[in-house]
């Protein structure tokens, strides 16, 4: 089981943008099927670069703030912060390779 948390809006600054790694947040929702499509990459993804990235999911149903704060229109989005800053995002039910590329840029 890979080590993926879930973050709400109550702990997402220090979940998120207090992390000393990158962090890979995964803004989705239940309901929605690419969301689920490209949950087991994200699982990859996480145990892949454990240690060197923290990957975290948020249920923007649960959590409006948060999405809202930064301009989620389409789910699924995936949003690499670093020291506090949102750095890249990826839009859409993407392969593996692709958020590895992204990521690496980070590393």
């Amino acid at each position: 089981m890979s080590s993926i948390a879930n973050v709400t809006d109550a702990t997402f600054k220090q979940e998120v943008l207090d992390s000393e790694v990158p962090v890979l947040v995964d803004f989705w929702a239940p309901w929605c099927g690419p969301c689920r499509m490209v949950g087991p990459v994200v699982d990859d993804i996480a145990a892949e670069y454990t240690g060197q990235v923290k990957v975290v999911k948020l249920n923007t149903d649960e959590n409006p703030t948060i999405a809202s704060n930064y301009g989620i229109r389409s789910i699924p989005t995936l949003i690499v912060f670093k020291g506090g800053r949102q750095v890249d995002t990826v839009v859409g039910a993407v392969p593996k390779t692709t958020l590895s590329k992204t990521l690496a840029q980070y590393l």
